[in-house]
């Protein structure tokens, strides 16, 4: 009907500002995400200084992939947040404050331990594998890195060394980043890379294929602002999004 507006549906998990969800394509219809944030629980993983400011690594990459959960559901997806806090929606402030009430799916109290917090989340997706007939089911893990504060580093990816769909999906999601570089920042040069580490957790024990990504050093400067501002966080979000999209539509 002429002037109707598309469908919308309400996913509280983003916020009261972010949680009406318009769908306005259907171009990944049918496919089906699981969204892991690293750290979380009693674990806020790397940390950096900046300024009189703490940057916990569990708060910065949650917030990306809640960006990239709601990004992946305007057009047309099945998204799980694995890593889920309900009362920390998407945000827009540059110092997001840290807590430990994060939950792993649908509603479990994350353990401290790492081999344990890592074990809950690969159960959690591999049980909702089991119950989704979709051929096209894909992992996506977002962390930060802590390096020493005076390395720079870009945007880089891991996948299972067996894994063709997962290496596919990030050299997809790889070159949609160099692409970007290229157009908004034609002199910078972008250098992320794709390797194999088939020894990551959750890449070796989850079912469908998955995808790890590394945002940056949490204690460079220079990286930081990809995290601190709203319009950055936002930006690494989509480029993902529409990497994905890329990939799904070439499957």
């Amino acid at each position: 009907m002429i002037g109707q507006e598309p469908p919308a549906r309400s996913y509280k998990i983003f916020g009261p500002e972010y949680e009406k969800v318009v769908i306005i394509s259907t171009e990944l219809k049918g496919a089906v995400f699981y969204l892991v944030a690293g750290h979380g629980g009693p674990d806020p993983g790397a940390q950096g200084k900046y300024g009189n400011y703490t940057l916990s690594e569990d708060e910065y990459a949650y917030d990306v992939t809640l960006r990239l959960a709601r990004l992946l559901i305007e057009q047309g997806a099945d998204v799980y947040m694995i890593t889920r806090d309900n009362n920390d929606g998407i945000r827009d402030e540059s110092i997001l404050k840290s807590d430990k009430d994060e939950r792993c799916y649908p509603n479990k109290a994350i353990p401290l331990n790492q081999i344990a917090r890592l074990s809950q989340r690969s159960k959690a997706v591999n049980s909702l594998y089991h119950q989704n007939s979709s051929n096209y089911q894909r992992v996506i893990i977002i962390h930060l890195d802590s390096r020493s504060k005076g390395e720079n580093i870009d945007v880089f990816f891991y996948h299972h060394k067996k894994s063709k769909s997962g290496k596919r999906l990030a050299q997809t999601i790889q070159n949609t980043f160099k692409e970007k570089y290229v157009q908004h920042q034609p002199n910078r040069g972008y250098r992320g890379t794709v390797s194999e580490r088939s020894n990551l957790y959750i890449i070796r024990n989850t079912l469908p294929p998955a995808v790890f990504i590394e945002l940056g050093n949490i204690g460079n400067p220079r990286d930081q602002r990809r995290f601190v501002l709203k319009e950055n966080r936002e930006a690494l979000a989509k480029w993902i999004s529409e990497a994905i999209v890329k990939d799904y539509q070439g499957r």
